[in-house]
């Protein structure tokens, strides 16, 4: 591994993977160093089921590279790539700027990456700096946001959340929650496909239910704090709300916040949403949030790089297969082992280790 990689590697513990931890007791320096020594371990593959084979360099395009809900995926291409003997890269924008992230892309044709994985977040922006990849034989991966079929982008595969559907799974949640009147449904960012498919699903399964709900979409906006803002605006001025539900993590945390705040759900108003913030799942813990879902983050990290070394090591024979990371309901009968197990699967610790599993499944 290079030591720029190395540099990225300790880069990213120091900036992003703690973040999470640190609520858990997990110090800054300790992930910081268990990720770097791990990267540092990477190298090329000389025993096992594959022959000896060049450190291949996976660069990972990313549309919010410190955003802790990505702190599990980083962990999950990390492993993945010291199992394998790899290296990779973590860039892209902080705040979703498509410009940023194709400029991160091209950089990366440029470097000669053997593979490129992105959230392609916007419909055609990754159109033709997906074609010149692979023009010069750099095979590109979408993971955590997919282009719609007809948008003309040739990425090989995805590997992520079947997001339409999940928004649609959601939204028969809230039907069976909600008999009539006003639902909130908050997203960060209209129009961006790592998102804006899950309200789309809801709505639909909403409508589709012929009950009198009554839903009204609400730009919540890019970050944690203000989202807060304009969740609990919005419920001070609609105190009539009969549910508040959210299609990102930061407008899921915040409508929890205001579910919090003002004992909403003691009231009878139903609340949930989407991904793992430790916040989120404390307020589910609490009774505030119904539920909310997991999208295994860490596996589009993991499958990705999965993806990426077997097109390599086969010559482009094995694969690409798209692959659905899943969909899981959390619940409060469903939340303790989320709360009392931290571990790299769900970006709540540096440290890698086996968790035993008891009972039925």
């Amino acid at each position: 591994m290079t030591d720029k990689t190395e540099e990225m590697a300790a880069e990213v513990a120091a900036r992003r993977l703690p973040r999470r931890a640190m609520m858990h007791g997990v110090s800054m320096a300790t992930a910081a160093a268990a990720l770097a020594a791990g990267a540092r371990g990477a190298h090329a593959a000389a025993a096992g089921p594959f022959p000896a084979h060049p450190s291949w360099k996976f660069v990972f395009v990313n549309h919010v590279t410190t955003n802790p809900f990505f702190v599990p995926t980083v962990y999950g291409i990390h492993d993945a790539c010291a199992l394998l003997g790899c290296s990779y890269q973590w860039t892209g924008s902080q705040t979703s700027n498509v410009a940023e992230m194709v400029n991160a892309m091209n950089a990366a044709i440029a470097g000669k990456a053997d593979a490129i994985a992105v959230a392609i977040v916007d419909p055609k922006g990754f159109n033709s700096p997906t074609d010149r990849a692979l023009a010069a034989g750099i095979p590109v991966f979408s993971y955590n946001a997919d282009a719609p079929a007809g948008a003309g982008n040739k990425r090989l595969a995805y590997i992520g959340q079947d997001l339409y559907q999940s928004g649609f799974q959601m939204g028969q949640r809230i039907v069976a929650a909600v008999d009539s009147g006003l639902v909130a449904l908050f997203i960060a960012t209209p129009g961006q496909l790592n998102i804006q498919p899950r309200i789309d699903g809801a709505a639909d399964a909403i409508k589709k239910s012929g009950k009198k709900i009554t839903v009204k979409e609400i730009a919540s906006g890019p970050t944690v704090n203000g989202e807060l803002s304009i969740i609990k605006a919005f419920y001070i001025g609609n105190k009539s709300v009969k549910g508040m539900y959210a299609v990102d993590a930061g407008s899921t945390q915040g409508v929890g916040e205001v579910m919090q705040e003002y004992g909403l759900a003691k009231k009878g108003v139903h609340a949930g949403g989407f991904d793992l913030l430790p916040k989120t799942l404390q307020m589910i813990n609490e009774g505030h949030l119904d539920f909310t879902i997991d999208q295994q983050p860490y596996l589009q990290g993991f499958y990705t790089v999965m993806e990426m070394f077997l097109w390599k090591a086969s010559g482009g024979l094995v694969g690409p297969a798209e692959i659905n990371t899943g969909l899981k309901f959390v619940t409060k009968a469903a939340v303790k082992p989320y709360l009392t197990t931290h571990t790299r699967y769900e970006g709540s610790a540096a440290s890698p280790q086996i968790v035993p599993h008891s009972g039925a499944i």
